[in-house]
């Protein structure tokens, strides 16, 4: 049982291991059929055995369940599971796919991403243009910090308090316009976030969500392929296996005149077509008559151009 382990664990995990690192060797980023096995293997990698009732030990080579253990939970076959794994059997059906969702204790955003990912229709990405009343919109919220970012993580859009809030947005010299290499690649991201480990992990999450709806999208695989080959951590965090999609909620932000911000963020989805997700705009807000609302008005008035 050892050396099946040692196998499953070693062999065709399609993870990235260094420079060189090509998008389409990390978890079948731009194959359909090796995607949704890449997930499967990352996403039971993280199931500890005793949290599903099955004998752990310190003898197991394997980390997290092993592909039979997984399949009985889901209560289909071994061989049925492999295939799925190895991208031989690549529409299973919805009950089988809540099965192994429920097996792995994934949540909402999670499961929504296996039956994309199992869904054979998947189209291109949207071609995605920011309109004049979003901009107007943007421009509308001056007390309020905002930006707008397509499915790869680029600013396509902002006002003039949420360039300077998140780092000098409006000069491409000072801050690269993805957010992702610029956590990736950018060290005064660090300073920036606070919670640097958190933000990281939600957009490698969020770029996971668009590589599995969009695999024939060649730009995001650049960028994928980019990050892996310069940030180990970057292929740390894909490999687990993250998911994320856009919500609510609050964020710690650093900024050099107004402090460090605890501030409320919602985001408001821009479609580019019925159905598909187009645009992603983020509002930041401060509590009235706290601190971060007054660092937040003198930070307007400084971000005002000249």
């Amino acid at each position: 049982m050892d050396g099946a382990d040692h196998n499953e664990q070693t062999g065709g995990g399609g993870q990235g291991t260094g420079n060189g690192t090509e998008a389409g060797a990390m978890g079948g980023v731009g194959d359909s059929r090796r995607a949704l096995g890449s997930f499967l293997r990352a996403r039971r990698g993280r199931v500890a055995p005793e949290d599903v009732g099955l004998a752990g030990g310190r003898r197991r080579r394997v980390r997290g369940l092993r592909r039979e253990e997984l399949a009985q939970l889901a209560g289909i076959s071994v061989d049925y599971y492999v295939r799925l794994e190895q991208g031989r059997n690549t529409q299973p059906s919805p009950e089988v796919l809540d099965a192994l969702a429920d097996a792995l204790g994934l949540d909402a955003a999670e499961r929504r991403h296996l039956a994309t990912l199992a869904d054979a229709r998947r189209g291109p990405a949207p071609t995605v243009r920011v309109s004049p009343g979003l901009q107007r919109m943007l421009d509308a919220m001056g007390g309020l910090p905002a930006f707008a970012t397509n499915h790869r993580l680029d600013v396509v859009a902002w006002n003039d308090l949420g360039a300077e809030l998140i780092g000098g947005l409006a000069d491409p010299v000072r801050r690269d316009r993805n957010n992702a290499r610029y956590l990736f690649r950018d060290p005064a991201s660090q300073e920036l976030h606070p919670e640097w480990q958190d933000r990281a992990a939600e957009a490698v999450g969020q770029l996971r969500v668009a590589a599995g709806r969009y695999p024939e999208d060649t730009e995001l695989a650049g960028l994928l392929s980019e990050l892996a080959t310069h940030s180990a951590e970057f292929r740390r965090i894909w490999d687990s296996g993250e998911v994320v999609m856009c919500g609510a909620g609050r964020k710690r932000l650093r900024h050099p005149v107004a402090g460090l911000l605890t501030l409320d963020y919602e985001t408001l989805h821009v479609p580019a077509a019925p159905g598909e997700t187009g645009l992603v705009v983020h509002v930041f807000s401060a509590e009235e008559g706290s601190g971060e609302a007054v660092a937040l008005a003198r930070l307007a008035t400084a971000a005002l151009p000249a």
